[in-house]
């Protein structure tokens, strides 16, 4: 695959995100013309994304609004000229009503930035429903917060990372202790910019993608009756991992969200004890087993964390115990690269990374 093709994958940086040569070279090698496929833990939609890429329809599922507003942006099939249009208008139709007031928002955004981005995301919490409007939201998600660049801006905030959002205390003390202060960004030609580099290029087939929580028995569901499931590729979350939306909460604020950090669990697998979070899993596979043909395939990326005390391949095994799948075959992944796997993305201190796992499973 080309950049250009593949260009659009990196429309807003996700921190658990797999590389999308996993999904895309099981499917280029094993998947059939008409074959559709499930991601029951979507995240940023990279197998979706990887199934468009090959010509097969998908669903994505997440209980993350913000997981599944990116992968809606990697689905939609508009063009260049109609995302602008669509930003122009909402910014020259519309006032934003409410506009955060805190001392970090004052830090954060350039009063400016500020009010296009509330006027933007009001006009998606009324209706997001045109490709337009899905691939504009997605652009601004991926521009919401990063570092300043030294040519010409590529984000919307004042330094920060790109992968997750800065906490206020802190970030607050870390823009006034450097004398950091919010540039009045260009909206329009930063989103230009991202415009002509995520869709300049793109295939008509497309895939849908669902907010829901997997472990309930009609989340999975296809978009049609009689479709059936060939291939469910995903990879869950590792156990003891639970902030992903107060970590992502500055994107998950865009997507209607509070314009503060809430830590309420809202997970979509428990991480009481392993047993509890093999059982959650174990929900999930058996919702997919029910939805998929008689000769589906299910791939299973899995690693873990090394401040928790289960071994990662015994509860993915536990999982699928009497869930309808029969393990096939387990490969090695390799390790947690820095920065790109869920296992180092959520740890302050970094140590070694545990090994991850292909898990390969048949319909029993």
């Amino acid at each position: 695959m080309s950049t250009a093709q593949t260009a659009l994958n990196g429309i807003c940086p996700y921190f658990t995100m797999f590389p999308l040569d996993f999904p895309l070279n099981i499917l280029k090698r094993r998947a059939q013309a008409g074959d559709v496929v499930l991601d029951p833990f979507c995240g940023r939609g990279t197998t979706n994304f990887a199934a468009r890429l090959v010509g097969l329809r998908s669903l994505g599922v997440d209980s993350s609004p913000v997981a599944a507003a990116i992968t809606a942006s990697k689905l939609a099939t508009t063009t260049v000229d109609d995302i602008l249009a669509e930003a122009r208008r909402i910014l020259t139709e519309r006032e934003a009503r409410h506009i955060p007031t805190s001392e970090f928002w004052q830090w954060a955004f350039h009063p400016t930035v500020l009010d296009a981005l509330c006027r933007f995301r009001e006009a998606f919490l009324e209706d997001c429903t045109t490709d337009a409007r899905i691939a504009l939201r997605g652009i601004v998600l991926g521009a919401l917060h990063g570092p300043k660049q030294k040519t010409f801006p590529s984000y919307f905030s004042n330094q920060c990372p790109r992968t997750y959002a800065p906490k206020p205390a802190y970030a607050t003390r870390f823009w006034q202790g450097r004398g950091l202060v919010p540039d009045p960004i260009d909206v329009l030609a930063v989103i230009e910019r991202r415009a002509k580099r995520y869709y300049g290029t793109f295939s008509d087939i497309t895939g849908a993608v669902r907010l829901a929580d997997s472990r309930e028995a009609d989340a999975l569901q296809p978009e049609t009756p009689d479709t059936r499931f060939d291939w469910v590729i995903t990879s869950p979350p590792y156990y003891g991992m639970r902030t992903y939306i107060p970590d992502q909460w500055l994107r998950n604020w865009f997507v209607g969200g509070p314009d503060a950090v809430d830590y309420t669990n809202r997970d979509q697998v428990v991480h009481s004890s392993p047993e509890d979070f093999a059982a959650d899993l174990r929900q999930v596979w058996r919702n997919a087993e029910n939805v998929c043909a008689e000769d589906a395939k299910m791939v299973i990326r899995f690693g873990g964390i090394t401040d928790r005390r289960a071994d990662p391949l015994d509860l993915i095994k536990s999982s699928l115990s009497n869930s309808g799948w029969r393990i096939t075959t387990i490969r090695e992944a390799g390790s947690a690269t820095e920065g790109k796997r869920q296992a180092d993305a959520f740890l302050r201190t970094k140590s070694k990374p545990m090994v991850e796992y292909d898990v390969w499973a048949t319909r029993q």
